[in-house]
């Protein structure tokens, strides 16, 4: 039988994040799940069809931190391994796409509080060790963050539901919101855990199924976030997770025709090639894909000489440095008044370069490693350019040491040149390039600032001055899909900053609010009159 009701999901509210701090229960408990895991080498296998699968070959994953330390095997997959997640997410759509919305949310719910409770030292100790986050950094993402997705995304899917047409006396008129037709291929990054539990599960709970990749790197976690989903009640099928090569994977996935969507988080470039594969393989699908990407920025701070220095200076240094400067949202330049930077250099210079790097294990350190060898060389170059560059100077750090892990010194370069070529390119590492502008010429630079890069994730706006702070608002209106007011331009917490930008940076589509889920969703309109005519004449034809 079928219980009817109207069951309206919890209000969420926001999980609050734990301090870590020396005598508390919680330090000493993730302590000793992190040595658990450090001396583990987890295996990690695929999940296809609810089957555990090793696929052709193995990998090993290593800790950014630790070359030596092996903290992972995972599972390479074949060809028919990616075929096989394919065909078993369209097997598991019908029943799925059945199950009542209710039961979906009811899945995500027990998953929130399951991770905020038994699974919580197990995933931060997991993010800890594989992205080389600190305690604080992995736990407002691989925990905080996720719950929040979980528990915001239940939420915002029943609101959404409950968005229905109005009737008058002759018709009954409804809106369902259907799943995509085919499945969706969600593809995460390395940076954060919660990506990886936020992509395939907001088109999982509107109904779709999902053939999922996390970056390598992540798998340690995502494979704790997928067992988390499997003990919620997920059932097989409805994600398949495949790891092994991204451009294998892509190039089967991409070309099937009963993809129906791609829910992405990435590099632009990346980004740009399955657009342009979906484009070339247009006539191919059943359905037009939904594309929904967040890709990178180059994200801003710009100062008014009426800002405080203090709030600035935190604000940079938080902003540019935390995990690594490794997020989209990262400050990775700034624009500051000429005098005012004058007092600020030093000072800001001293607090740089006293900042505790190393593993992540010990709690004292505010910065771990960059994320792999290709990172390292890509940051150290980036910092050799700007050496050598007659109009840059390095301010503070400058410095690597890749012996035992990949580790970039925080870094500050300072610029007289507004088309320096590191205030335009994403680095996604810790250097803040900083271009003094000249006192007065704040508008200005405001439309410097706006037309500098190609992208328009995040930014910031410091001043006091109300006027400004309007100016800054309107001149830089597309330059950033998150503006922030006097705070750093990173940190955006689900349900109070829905996240995303536009231009190089995405679709914008706002990652834990209802504007994300509706895209996973294909409405229908059913509209049941209550008395249908039976004369097709209209009144206007008889005669006179």
């Amino acid at each position: 039988m079928t219980a009817d009701g109207h069951f309206k999901v919890p209000t969420p509210v926001n999980e609050p994040v734990r301090a870590y701090a020396p005598g508390d229960p919680h330090r000493e408990s993730l302590k000793a799940r992190l040595a658990e895991l450090t001396d583990a080498r987890t295996e990690v296998p695929m999940q296809i069809g609810g089957e555990r699968r090793w696929g052709a070959s193995r990998g090993d994953i290593r800790s950014p931190h630790r070359h030596e330390l092996t903290i992972a095997e995972y599972a390479v997959g074949s060809d028919k391994d990616f075929n096989d997640a394919i065909d078993a997410a369209l097997k598991a759509r019908r029943a799925w796409a059945a199950t009542s919305y209710q039961e979906r949310a009811a899945v995500l719910l027990r998953a929130a509080s399951l991770l905020a409770g038994p699974w919580r030292d197990t995933i931060n100790a997991a993010t800890m060790l594989g992205q080389s986050k600190t305690v604080h950094q992995a736990e407002i993402d691989a925990a905080v963050e996720s719950i929040d997705f979980w528990r915001y995304n239940a939420y915002f899917g029943d609101q959404l539901l409950g968005q229905q047409p109005f009737n008058d006396g002759t018709a009954w008129n409804r809106l369902e919101y259907r799943p995509l037709e085919g499945f969706v291929f969600a593809v995460s990054p390395f940076n954060f855990t919660s990506i990886g539990a936020n992509l395939p599960t907001a088109a999982a709970l509107m109904g779709n199924t999902v053939v999922f990749k996390p970056a390598t790197q992540t798998l340690l976690a995502t494979h704790f976030l997928m067992e988390i989903l499997n003990e919620a009640g997920l059932p097989p099928g409805v994600i398949n997770m495949v790891s092994g090569s991204a451009s294998k994977i892509s190039e089967q996935v991409l070309r099937h025709k009963e993809l129906a969507g791609i829910h992405f988080t990435g590099s632009t470039e990346v980004f740009h090639g399955m657009w342009q594969t979906v484009g070339q393989n247009i006539d191919h699908y059943r359905t037009y894909p939904r594309l929904v990407g967040e890709t990178g920025g180059k994200d801003f701070v710009v100062a008014h000489e009426s800002a405080d220095s203090d709030a600035l200076r935190t604000a940079l240094i938080r902003g540019a440095f935390e995990y690594q400067g490794q997020k989209c949202s990262a400050a990775s330049r700034a624009y500051i008044p000429q005098a005012m930077w004058k007092q600020l250099r030093s000072e800001m210079a001293e607090e740089v370069e006293a900042i505790p790097q190393g593993d992540v294990a010990d709690f004292r350190n505010f910065m771990g490693a960059v994320i792999n060898g290709d990172a390292y060389s890509k940051h150290m170059s980036a910092i050799e350019f700007a050496r050598k560059s007659e109009s840059a100077k390095i301010v503070a750090g400058g410095k690597g040491d890749d012996k035992v892990g990949w580790f970039v010194r925080p870094t500050v370069i300072e610029t007289t040149d507004p088309d320096f070529r590191l205030l335009k390119e994403e680095l996604f590492g810790p250097i803040l390039t900083v271009y003094p502008y000249a006192d007065g010429k704040f508008e200005d630079t405001l439309e410097l600032l706006d037309r500098t890069s190609p992208y328009g994730l995040t930014g910031a706006i410091f001043a006091r001055d109300r006027h400004a702070i309007r100016k800054a608002s309107e001149t830089l209106v597309n330059a950033a899909g998150n503006f922030y007011i006097n705070d750093k331009p990173t940190g955006a917490v689900v349900g109070l900053q829905p996240f995303g930008g536009g231009r190089a940076s995405g679709t914008n589509d706002k990652a834990g609010s209802i504007l994300n889920l509706i895209r996973w969703t294909s409405p229908r309109t059913i509209k049941e009159t209550y008395v249908p005519p039976t004369d097709h004449r209209y009144p206007y034809m008889d005669a006179e």
